[in-house]
């Protein structure tokens, strides 16, 4: 019998060698949730669990040129944005989406790793926060980046629920302010549907071996979204696999290792 066709779900993020995070993480995501995985590259890194120690962003024409070969050769049922470096990349990834703005878009605002190290400058986030987050079906920030985008400190679940309404006021349909970089014994992510709140609720996994969570957590979204789920549904889904990857997670890195997409055929 012929096998049916997956879902295709495109991600347009940088590269991270260490295959922890950004496409690497992404496709691997794909993979596991039984979608499957194309890319446009925008930048290459250098990096590893200790920090990033060089970025080299490909060309705003590059990526363009990427984008315009696979949409116009896939049908794509889903796209993921994560490091988009400069704001002429960021533009580039907006005209994109203008052409197709029937498919879902999640958007992982990358700003920084969790080292510190910048990877999007100043006019390419002012450029999310104008142009990228209309087109978005939901948006994933962490605290801090969720700080960035509302423009106010988060420290409480009140602030929170005025973030996740400040940024939807920006245009994204959707909000999935992720808990990880907030204190206590539960991991609590707060999904904002237009207006809908939805509090997701875990543990919290005693592991240093976390990278590349943020951009797993988007991309379970994304692929959830392709193969039709309802976003809260996706969201859900996309908690437990982290969840389980983190769980699974074995020290492959000297400092903060690598999440295990692959814990499902263990």
């Amino acid at each position: 019998m012929p096998h049916e066709t997956p879902p295709t779900v495109l991600t347009v993020a940088g590269s991270d060698p260490s295959g922890g995070a950004g496409i690497q993480a992404d496709l691997k995501t794909f993979a596991a949730q039984e979608t499957y995985g194309i890319c446009a590259v925008t930048a290459i890194t250098a990096q590893n669990s200790r920090g990033v120690s060089a970025i080299d962003p490909v060309s705003a024409s590059m990526v363009l040129s990427q984008l315009r070969a696979l949409t116009e050769d896939f049908q794509i049922q889903a796209i993921k944005t994560g490091m988009l470096a400069k704001a002429d990349i960021v533009g580039a990834v907006c005209d994109t989406l203008e052409t197709c703005p029937t498919i879902p878009v999640v958007v992982d605002p990358v700003i920084s790793a969790t080292t510190g190290d910048r990877l999007l400058d100043v006019d390419a986030l002012e450029l999310v926060r104008r142009r990228l987050l209309s087109q978005a079906r939901v948006v994933t920030p962490n605290r801090i980046e969720a700080e960035l985008l509302a423009g106010m400190r988060i420290s409480s679940r009140a602030d929170a629920v005025h973030a996740t309404g400040r940024i939807r006021a920006l245009g994204a349909r959707a909000v999935v302010l992720t808990g990880g970089h907030f204190d206590g014994p539960q991991i609590v992510d707060l999904l904002d549907d237009d207006g809908h709140l939805i509090e997701l609720t875990g543990p919290r996994i005693d592991s240093r071996h976390t990278h590349g969570t943020g951009c797993t957590c988007a991309a379970a979204i994304a692929a959830g979204l392709a193969r039709r789920r309802p976003l809260a549904e996706a969201v859900a889904e996309a908690k437990h696999f982290v969840e389980g990857a983190i769980r699974h997670a074995a020290p492959i890195l000297l400092d903060r290792g690598p999440i295990n997409h692959s814990w499902r055929n263990e």
